[in-house]
Order: C-alpha cells, then structure tokens, then sequence
C-alpha cells in the first residue's frame, strides 16, 4: 500500500513539473506547441467556426459614400415675382359700404427652396435640378458644399422629366461620379440634399422598385425609394453604396395621401440624356407616334402570364404617326426597330427616345395576324404630363 501511494505521489510530482514547464515555455516561446505537433504529424484540434454576421454582408457606415458624393450636392434657392389679386378698400365710407373696395394686383418676392447636383466642369460648370424648383424664377443662387455662393443662368428645362440645367461660373467645382451598374431592388441608397432648409441632409433607404410610371401618357421610369425625401430634396442626389449618383430625386407621395416612406427619383440615365440635349440645343427632343396604349388583357384560364409581352393601342390621333401607317386600335404592337416591346411603358421610353423624321418598322399582331409597317416619327408636341411635383 505505501509502495503504491509513494508511487503515484511520484506521478503527481513529474505531471505538475510537466505543466510548470509547459506554462513556461509557452509564454517565453508562443506557437511552439503548434510546431512541435506538425513536426510529429499530430493534427491540430479544429478551429471554432463563427457563423458569418450580418454586418460582414455590407459596410458597417456609409461615411465614405457620404464624403465622395456630399461635395457634389448643392442648395438653390429661386426668387420669383409672384404676383397675386387683392381688393383695396375706399377710404371713403360710404363708398366703402356702398362698393366694398377695388379690385387690384401686387407684387412680392418669394423664394423656393432646393437642391442640385454638379455634373460638369468642362469650362462652365453644370448642374443638373428639378423643373419645378427654379420654374417662373428671376434669380437663382446657388450655395456650393465649402460655402461659396454663385449666381447660376438657366440653360435649358424638360417639363416633362421635370429637369432643369443652370450654369454656373466657379473654379474648382467637384463633379459628382456617375454610376455604371444598374439599380435592383434592395440596392442600399442614400438621399443627399436640402429637405426644409437643413443644408447637406442624408437619409439612408433602399430601391423599393424601378420603371415606377405615374402617368400613363408620358416616358417616365421612377425609382422608387423609401429613403426620406422632403421638401428641399428636389434636385438632390439619389447615390448608392458607393457615393455613385443613380438618380435625381424629385417628388414624394406624403402622409396627406395616406402614404409613407415613397418617394420617387429620375433614373441617372435618363437624366444624362436630358442634360446633353439640353446642353447641346436648349431643349430635349422626343419622338411621337400619335397612339395610346394599354396592358395586352389575358383571358384568366389561358395559361399565359397576366403582364403579356407587348402593348395594345387603344386610339390613335387623326393625321398622326401612326394613323398614316396604318396602324388601328386594338392592334397588338410587340416590336419597334429592333426592340421588343413588354409593355406599354415600355414602348413609351422607345418611342420618346425615337429620331424624328428617321422612319423605322413597327411589327405587331392584328386579330392574330402578324403585320409589319414602317412609320415616320415626328416630334413629340407638348403634353401635360399630368404629374404633381412639389418636394
């Protein structure tokens, strides 16, 4: 018996050693134990795995985004004449009581508040703004990002895509960087303007949908955002992750509709088109084939998608376009030039974005026959777009 206690108190004495000796060299000599087990082939004990977070899957802030695009984003404000009726009443009484007062006009100054994006510097500084903001307006100012102030001429407006470019004479101006992938739903994006004043503002949403049209007669191709839009952020930027411009922000659906969180924005592309129009001529020219357009229906039993390819004309104007070639409502339009046609919205961005004058073939279906037809386009006349801007 004390021949078996004295020799597991031996046992105990070398294992304590052992770890004393262990502890030591592994403070003076750390990651020797992982070397000594490679040297003898001994497998190292798998490592703990971390299930991957949310946070690796994007950036943790936008700041950078913020500090390439912020520079680019600028406040305007247009000061209109605004002339409005008034009854002055007669200083004579009885002829006060006897007519009231006589009907007059005056004037005063009212400023309107927004925001603009700096697009080019190439010998005169551009900025691209909302129709509605500097509309009507006498003076225009604008005050830049480092605080400089600049009085900016008006060189073109589009009604319709409700865009506006002024020109402004600064040195040094930075030219905002515009996006080259195309926008998903989801995409984070960050609205960057002037909401109420409250200069340099950024609100942070996502793409909620793209193509959005709110008026069925004109060219529109909304992005929707659920990125705080307020009034101010007319003309601002629309930027994604990256602080690349991928929209003009324009309008908003507000809580008197009973609507949150919807906002609306001109996609990049179709604002540059409109700003290298208006640069290069003054105005944005579209092209008009003189018909209306509905949603091809779809019997529910016939096994096709609700949204079929293609768009269903539902009038066509005397002596347009389309009524000298032939073209009659209820036809079935599925292609025009070389582009298919999935719906009327669709058909028309291809028919603004249509050369004047420049014939091109229109191929559809009519009463289950095919047809082709070349028609002439001529330019679009002016149209209310029907479209309530006011953010």
């Amino acid at each position: 018996m004390k021949h078996a206690a004295g020799t597991l108190l031996f046992i105990a004495r070398f294992a304590i050693l052992g770890l004393a000796v262990a502890f030591v060299v592994g403070l003076f000599w750390p990651g020797s134990g992982e070397r000594l087990r490679e040297r003898f082939g001994l497998d190292a004990p798998p490592a703990h795995k971390t299930s991957p977070s949310r946070v690796d899957s994007g950036p943790v802030s936008y700041a950078d985004a913020v500090a390439a695009a912020a520079p680019s984003v600028v406040n305007i404000y247009a000061n209109k004449i605004v002339t409005e009726q008034a009854v002055r009443m007669y200083d004579n009484p009885v002829l006060q009581q006897l007519f009231g007062g006589q009907p007059t006009t005056f004037q005063h100054r009212e400023q309107t508040l927004g925001s603009g994006v700096i697009v080019s510097a190439q010998g005169q500084g551009y900025v691209l703004t909302n129709n509605h903001v500097i509309v009507h307006a006498a003076d225009i100012q604008v005050l830049l990002y480092d605080g400089r102030i600049a009085k900016a001429s008006l060189v073109g407006a589009d009604e319709e895509s409700d865009l506006a470019v002024l020109r402004i004479d600064a040195s040094n101006l930075p030219v905002i960087h515009i996006a080259e992938q195309p926008l998903r739903p989801g995409d984070v994006v960050l609205a960057i303007g002037n909401p109420l004043g409250l200069n340099q503002t950024v609100t942070m949403g996502i793409v909620s949908a793209i193509g959005r049209q709110l008026n069925s007669s004109s060219a529109e191709d909304f992005i929707q955002t659920d990125a705080a839009i307020n009034l101010g952020n007319s003309g601002g930027a629309l930027v994604n992750a990256e602080g690349d411009l991928v929209g003009i922000n324009t309008l908003l659906i507000g809580k008197a509709a009973g609507a949150e969180g919807i906002g609306f924005a001109i996609p990049v592309t179709t604002a540059k088109k409109v700003l290298d129009q208006i640069i290069a001529t003054g105005h944005v020219v579209r092209g008009w084939l003189g018909a209306d357009y509905a949603f091809v229906p779809v019997a529910a039993n016939s096994g096709l998608p609700g949204a079929a390819r293609g768009a269903l004309v539902t009038a066509v104007y005397p002596g347009s376009p389309a009524a000298l070639a032939g073209i009659r409502p209820r036809d079935i339009l599925l292609r025009l030039g070389t582009d298919d046609i999935r719906d009327p919205a669709d058909l028309r961005r291809h028919e603004a974005a249509l050369k004047p004058g420049s014939p091109v073939e229109v191929s559809g279906l009519r009463n289950g026959n095919p047809f082709h037809f070349e028609i002439t386009p001529v330019q679009r006349p002016a149209m209310n777009t029907g479209a309530e801007f006011g953010n």
